[in-house]
């Protein structure tokens, strides 16, 4: 049987941040969202799980507010500090932590408070690590007005082509997946994330991984192999920064490794059980 899933809303800093809960006794399962999708992502782990559990739609993206980028700083100092803020406001404290994509922002906050998270699963997740290079379309967001036209210019049909790159063998992401991006696609959300990867450059990101090392909990690391945004050479190097992490690289996955294999939901609530 599902889970039963809540919905709240919660304020930080007068920003309105949209979440999702599954009641529960025991230490909360935290689940962070990358761009450009918002916590429906991960509706699966939720009904699937045993709870207690929570996925925030990050200002900016899903059903949370998009304050304007002249007053909110969506850098990734920025959205990390607001996330711990949230966590403070909920009530959380020690907590198993999941991150995909832009969801590795919720690992910035946990470098400084790491006895705060009892185990950690990192999937395709943007590398707080050196070495890494912007993909074509981050490239084309962080160049102005490029970036912006790209956005403004980006129709359904357009979106779902662009998503195929995503998935492990090129064929169409699901119907649903796509039509929960493109519901929320609008201009808050295209200048929230052109602010992101903006400030994100290569530099900063190598830096803001500086204490992986303190992330002392159980962790795994679980990569779709042919992920073309974060190629799997990236799941090794978490894994090698994470001191206790396990590996695990998923054949023939994409960047959204679940979409491709069912499996890996239920490799993923084990492990956090």
């Amino acid at each position: 049987m599902a889970a039963t899933i809540e919905e709240g809303e919660l304020r930080v800093d007068g920003v309105r941040a949209f979440y999702r809960r599954v009641p529960g006794e025991g230490t909360p399962a935290v689940y962070c969202h990358g761009n450009p999708t918002h916590g429906e992502d991960w509706l699966p782990f939720l009904e699937r799980g045993a709870g207690p559990a929570l996925a925030i739609d990050m200002p900016g993206w899903g059903r949370s507010d998009r304050p304007d980028p002249a007053r909110f700083d969506y850098s990734m100092y920025g959205l990390s500090d607001f996330l711990d803020r949230c966590f403070d406001e909920l009530g959380i404290e020690r907590h198993k932590l999941v991150v995909h994509d832009w969801g590795s922002l919720a690992l910035i906050g946990a470098q400084r408070r790491p006895q705060r998270v009892e185990k950690l699963v990192v999937i395709n997740a943007v590398p707080l690590l050196p070495g890494y290079r912007w993909h074509w379309v981050a490239q084309l967001w962080r160049r102005k007005p490029i970036g912006e036209i790209l956005n403004r210019t980006t129709t359904r049909a357009s979106l779902d082509l662009l998503l195929r790159q995503a998935t492990g063998d090129r064929k169409p992401m699901p119907t649903a997946f796509v039509e929960a991006i493109w519901n929320h696609w609008d201009r808050g959300t295209q200048d929230a994330l052109l602010a992101l990867y903006r400030h994100a450059d290569p530099d900063r990101l190598a830096r803001a991984g500086w204490a992986l090392g303190e992330l002392s909990c159980p962790s795994l690391v679980l990569w779709g192999d042919r992920d073309i945004y974060l190629p799997s050479r990236f799941a090794r190097a978490y894994a090698g920064a994470l001191p206790t992490a396990e590996l695990e690289v998923v054949p023939r996955a994409g960047h959204w490794p679940w979409v491709d294999d069912d499996r890996v939901i239920g490799r993923v609530l084990h492990f956090l059980a």
